[in-house]
């Protein structure tokens, strides 16, 4: 008996590693090798590569991949049908098999990236960043940075709750929790709760 939940209609493979309190819903493949951590949701006809890290409390909504090379830390949300890639230079009639054909992507811990959006392999999104939904991320985002459009640029800039930072000069915070950032070159730094 697993301390994990797995839907009738799921597979998951030998070899595949998954936390306690994980739930694995209708028609979503974990392939062996896989790695997710405890307390994670996988919504509908996700599907899990070998190769995949997930880490702990990550939630995945309906319809997407995670393929080899791609690792999610802590705490990402994944909206419905978001898509990550893993090669760069995708061909069917010259396959690329190998692991180092694929490209790692790293989502940092908290980061949200919503529905129908597409993250390109080899880019980081930083730690508590929010990705819109269907913005296309070819390149690193900062952490907390508010992302949209195609290709994805900085719109704006998130606390790790989630709501709008107000920013003066090399300051920022939230008005909702008050947590208190500092603005560096191109990016922010998490300074402290209220």
């Amino acid at each position: 008996m697993s301390d994990y939940f797995v839907h009738e209609s799921a597979y998951v493979d030998v070899g595949a590693e998954v936390g306690a309190g994980t739930k694995i819903w209708h028609f979503t493949h974990v392939m062996g090798g896989a790695r997710i951590g405890r307390g994670c949701t996988l919504g509908q006809n996700v599907f899990v590569a070998k190769g995949a890290r997930i880490g702990d409390f990550v939630k995945i909504q309906n319809n997407v991949s995670v393929y080899e090379g791609v690792i999610l830390e802590d705490h990402v949300f994944c909206g419905p049908s978001c898509v990550f890639t893993n090669v760069r230079i995708p061909r069917a009639a010259f396959p690329r098999n190998t692991p180092e054909d694929y490209v790692r992507t790293v989502v940092k811990e908290g980061a949200s990236i919503g529905a129908n959006a597409t993250v390109v392999c080899g880019v980081t999104i930083g730690e508590w960043a929010f990705v819109a939904a269907g913005a296309v991320v070819t390149r690193d985002v900062p952490a907390y940075a508010l992302v949209a459009g195609v290709p994805a640029r900085i719109r704006g800039w998130r606390c790790r709750c989630g709501m709008g930072l107000v920013r003066r000069a090399w300051a920022a915070h939230c008005p909702e929790c008050g947590r208190r950032y500092r603005r560096g070159k191109g990016k922010l730094v998490f300074v402290g709760e209220r």
